[in-house]
Formats: C-alpha cells, sequence, structure tokens
C-alpha cells in the first residue's frame, strides 16, 4: 500500500495568477509595493503569513503580516468570483487522480499551504472530496517544509514515510517530503524550475502526469 500526497497550487491546480492578484491588491492596501507575478510563484506553497513576510524581506511574520493575511483571507473569494477563476487543473491531472482512485494499493492525499477553506473549495470544484483520504493544511500544520503536513497524514493512514510519495513543484515540497523520510518527486509544469527542485531534494522530476502512473507502478 502506497501513500501519495499532492500540493495543491502549481501541482494540480494553476493558481498562480489569482493568488497574485489577490496578493497585489493585499499589498497595495497596505500601502507596500505590489510583488512582481515571479516573485509570487516563488512563495507558493509557504503558509500565508510567511509568504507575505518572504515577499516583505522580512525574516519572519510579524502583527502587519498577520493582518495581511487576514485582509488576504477575506478577499479571496471576491477576487475568485470576480475573475471568474475556477482553479484550472494542469492538462493531465484529472486522468490521473481518476486512476489512482481505483487502485487498491494507493491512498490518496493532500499536503498544502493552502487554508481548510481553499483546500475544500478545490476538491468540491472537480469532485475530489471522496478521493482524497487524508489532508492537511496550514490550518492544521507548520508550514512547508516542516515535516508535520507529511507525517501526521502517514500516521492517519497508517503507513510509512517509506511507503509514502510526495508530489509537488516548489522546492518546500521537496525539502518537506525528505525532512518526513518520504519519497519526493517533483514536477516541471509548476512554479520553480527544475534545477531547484533536483536541489531541494527531489528523488525524481517528472514532466508530464501520466508519468507519475509508471513510477508508482514501478515502485
Amino acid at each position: 500500500m502506497k501513500l501519495v500526497l499532492f500540493d495543491c497550487d502549481g501541482t494540480l491546480v494553476d493558481s498562480a495568477a489569482l493568488i497574485h492578484e489577490v496578493m497585489r491588491r493585499t499589498f497595495i492596501q497596505y500601502g507596500h509595493q505590489a510583488p512582481s507575478l515571479d516573485d509570487t510563484k516563488s512563495i507558493i506553497g509557504l503558509t500565508l503569513d510567511i509568504a507575505i513576510a518572504r515577499l516583505l524581506g522580512r525574516p519572519h511574520a510579524d502583527g502587519e503580516c498577520v493582518e495581511m493575511m487576514a485582509h488576504y483571507k477575506s478577499i479571496y473569494a471576491d477576487v475568485r468570483s470576480e475573475s471568474g477563476a475556477i482553479d484550472r487543473l494542469f492538462d493531465g491531472i484529472r486522468d490521473v487522480i481518476a486512476e489512482l482512485a481505483e487502485r487498491d494499493d494507493v491512498i490518496i492525499g493532500a499536503v498544502t499551504g493552502k487554508s481548510r477553506r481553499g483546500l475544500d473549495l478545490i476538491l468540491d470544484t472537480h469532485d475530489w472530496r471522496r478521493h482524497f483520504f487524508v489532508s492537511r493544511t496550514a490550518d492544521d500544520c507548520p508550514s512547508k517544509p516542516h515535516p508535520a503536513m507529511v507525517s501526521e497524514c502517514c500516521d492517519e493512514a497508517g503507513i510509512s514515510p517509506a511507503d509514502t510519495i510526495v508530489i509537488g513543484d516548489a522546492i518546500y515540497d521537496m525539502q518537506m517530503a525528505k525532512a518526513a523520510d518520504a519519497t519526493a518527486i517533483g514536477v516541471s509544469w509548476g512554479y520553480a524550475s527544475t534545477n531547484a527542485l533536483w536541489q531541494a531534494g527531489a528523488d525524481a522530476v517528472i514532466d508530464q502526469p501520466a508519468m507519475l502512473l509508471s513510477y508508482i507502478h514501478k515502485g
């Protein structure tokens, strides 16, 4: 039995444009220069208050970062509705989840820097809640790359880290997986470079979602 844990933003769904727009409005609201799209992509995957601190060049999330996080959350739904964004799936992802869901030797889960509400919205939008047996979000655990998200999912599923695969597009996903003694699989269609994923400890980097099925089968 294997536990396959997916990151969300940049791995399952292409949400960079939406995240950036909400971040841009939040920074302007608080009198800060808006980050570039590339800067926003670089922090996707982190817990929101830590992500904002990184963008502001601060060593930790201070009171203003926490306030900005609350503002970000308060406007997210409206910006999403206004833009018509539906958290578009990357090509091939739906087929991968459908095939994994049919397998008796695989349990699917999610480990994400999104809030619980944000993850539930994604799962409900794509009718995936029934497929994802375990999940941990920014509301449940310390920010990536802390291993708690992976470790807690392993404990809940009753599967060892040695039999767990973490799939993500960010260096934080790779670092989190290795810290939890799980296998780290990077995806090249997200927001970090392939080289950055290898340097962060990836055991493999795949270019197409279908390659993941072959990797799990071989394992």
